[in-house]
């Protein structure tokens, strides 16, 4: 199926059932909101469909590279970005010592972040995440992962994976030691803290600071005045890459480390990871109940009005 908009993009999408897109024609934007079930974290599904619409993207974008400029990751879910990874997922395939899927699953979110570290491969291309909520473990990687991190002040955002004796292995370091000193990236990933957005961009670590509930019009504000000096912008990402490049080899070697340590955790370190993945569940139950109790709150609204509102 095609994207839904006024002026389409002649990108061919398939019916994804934990993403929703939206093109943003006066703006050459393509807008895509996590939206997965059964928790608000990274299912397997989940990290299929990005890594097919990547992939469909940045096909089209050799082909016809004006078509699209900005490409802007999202959440469907009202207060929540994205939990991180799929715990109870982990938990299984960790009780069953099955390495081999905990490193697939490792592999393919390096994959999906790698890509959008990269913007695609394309060169005229921009990626943006845009936090309106919690972004915590994966969560947080996936939006550090973009471009450019736009957030919205008061949201919390970290690595809760020291916690229960783990780490974060899908380039959260890499990630970070990109954007700060490797050695404070280090103390970050030890507490398991989670920031507030203006904290984290007095750090350096978010670009662009919005108010509550302002988060699509920063993203719009963002977009047009970049659009203004696009050219050297971009010049300037490509800058930014060559001297500090991300290499796809490192985000894989970490990966081993992380499914080696994940299976040294204990039953007990387990269980602790079960409970988090039962508290998720009921936050997303929560919200599901106000997104109910509130129809402009949900998902698919949510997908369709802010790439269209003014900025």
């Amino acid at each position: 199926m095609d994207t839904h908009c006024d002026n389409k993009l002649s990108l061919n999408l398939p019916s994804y059932t934990q993403l929703i897109c939206q093109y943003d024609f006066e703006r050459s934007a393509l807008w895509y909101y996590l939206n997965p079930r059964p928790r608000p974290c990274f299912t397997p599904t989940l990290l299929e469909e990005i890594r097919d619409l990547q992939q469909r993207v940045a096909d089209h974008l050799r082909v016809s590279p004006d078509d699209l400029h900005y490409f802007i990751l999202a959440s469907a879910t009202p207060k929540v970005f994205n939990l991180g990874g799929d715990l109870d997922l982990f938990v299984r395939l960790i009780t069953e010592r099955n390495r081999d899927r905990l490193y697939e699953y490792g592999r393919i979110c390096v994959d999906a972040v790698y890509h959008n570290a990269t913007n695609l491969g394309i060169p005229t291309l921009t990626t943006i995440s845009l936090v309106q909520g919690s972004a915590l473990g994966g969560g947080f990687e996936a939006a550090i992962s973009s471009n450019v991190l736009i957030a919205e002040q008061d949201v919390q955002m970290g690595f809760p994976e020291i916690l229960f004796n783990l780490f974060p292995g899908m380039g959260a370091y890499s990630l970070l030691a990109r954007r700060m000193e490797p050695a404070r990236a280090e103390r970050f990933l030890r507490t398991g803290q989670q920031h507030e957005a203006r904290k984290l961009w007095e750090m350096g670590i978010v670009d662009v600071l919005a108010p509550d509930g302002e988060g699509v019009h920063a993203v719009n504000d963002f977009i047009r005045r970049h659009s203004r000096s696009r050219n050297g912008q971009q010049a300037i990402q490509q800058v930014r890459q060559r001297v500090n490049p991300l290499a796809y080899q490192e985000l894989l070697d970490i990966v081993e480390i992380w499914a080696d340590a994940a299976l040294r955790l204990t039953a007990r370190e387990l269980r602790f990871m079960t409970r988090i993945a039962a508290a998720q569940e009921r936050l997303d139950a929560t919200e599901d109940e106000m997104a109910a109790r509130h129809p402009g709150r949900d998902g698919a609204v949510l997908a369709i009005e802010p790439a269209a509102a003014t900025g």
